[in-house]
């Protein structure tokens, strides 16, 4: 043989060899690579706590890289804590209390309708017509359930939180008052002790607005029951006009825990 042929033939050989060397570690590589994911999935079974905690950190991660890529920090538990219906799910009667609402208070239909949800079931509970509860609520705060009066009043329903923290203290503190849904079962409460203490609607909703021992509530009452009848209407079927809402009126703050003792004539809040 030559010299170039035994040359060709020591390359031949090396390259042989390389590639048999490559071979082997790459094949014992996926091997070691194999084991290993079986080891990993052995221990994540037998070890749920590390499992989850794979999980959690595997999801921080996509969160952070997804807050990243949309420039917000995303929640998919948000929509749990929105308060809203939507409305095309109401009973007919509270779906048209509903839109209405929405369109003279011009409020979304979708929060609406979870308050006038809500109003027909805590309603039901404390026997108190629910669109009396409507009418006070839209009497009070037009449904803002962010609003505050001057004497302190809070929320949907106007509740003097201060005089009425008690009633709190089941939904975790006063902060509750501006939960809408908290805020409206704490507010029918009060005006159901109210109408119970006073003996007729329209005398429990000088109580409730804090003008008891007053000649008269600034026109409070007369302001509730006319939001009420035209609700009525609305949930029976007639045409009702959209008139726009007019000022709420609240009294001052209340000197007794009770609310029927005021310290001066109701004001406009």
């Amino acid at each position: 043989m030559t010299a170039l042929g035994r040359l060709a033939r020591g390359v031949q050989t090396f390259v042989s060899d390389v590639a048999q060397g490559l071979f082997e570690i790459t094949h014992n590589g996926f091997a070691v690579v194999g084991l290993a994911v079986v080891f990993s999935a052995l221990t994540l079974l037998a070890r749920p706590d590390l499992r989850q905690a794979g999980e959690s950190q595997l999801m921080t991660w996509l969160r952070d890289r997804q807050a990243e890529t949309l420039g917000v920090v995303p929640d998919a538990d948000a929509v749990d804590r929105a308060t809203a219906l939507n409305p095309k799910d109401l009973p007919k009667q509270q779906a048209a209390v509903a839109y209405w609402l929405s369109r003279k208070y011009r409020v979304a239909p979708e929060p609406l309708s979870a308050l006038v949800a809500e109003a027909y079931e805590t309603g039901a509970r404390v026997h108190i017509d629910p669109l009396l509860l409507l009418s006070v609520m839209a009497v009070e705060s037009s449904f803002n359930p962010f609003a505050q009066s001057p004497v302190g009043a809070q929320g949907l329903m106007q509740v003097m939180t201060g005089v009425h923290s008690d009633k709190y203290e089941n939904f975790g503190g006063k902060l509750a008052a501006f939960d809408p849904v908290t805020n409206l079962r704490v507010g029918a409460k009060v005006l159901q002790e109210c109408i119970q203490r006073a003996g007729s609607v329209q005398a429990g909703l000088k109580f409730y607005v804090g003008a008891a021992l007053l000649p008269e509530d600034g026109g409070y009452a007369e302001k509730v029951m006319a939001e009420h009848a035209r609700l009525q209407a609305v949930a029976a079927g007639h045409a009702v006009p959209v008139l726009p809402p007019s000022p709420a009126l609240r009294a001052s703050v209340p000197s007794t825990k009770d609310g029927d003792r005021p310290a001066a004539p109701p004001v406009i809040s």
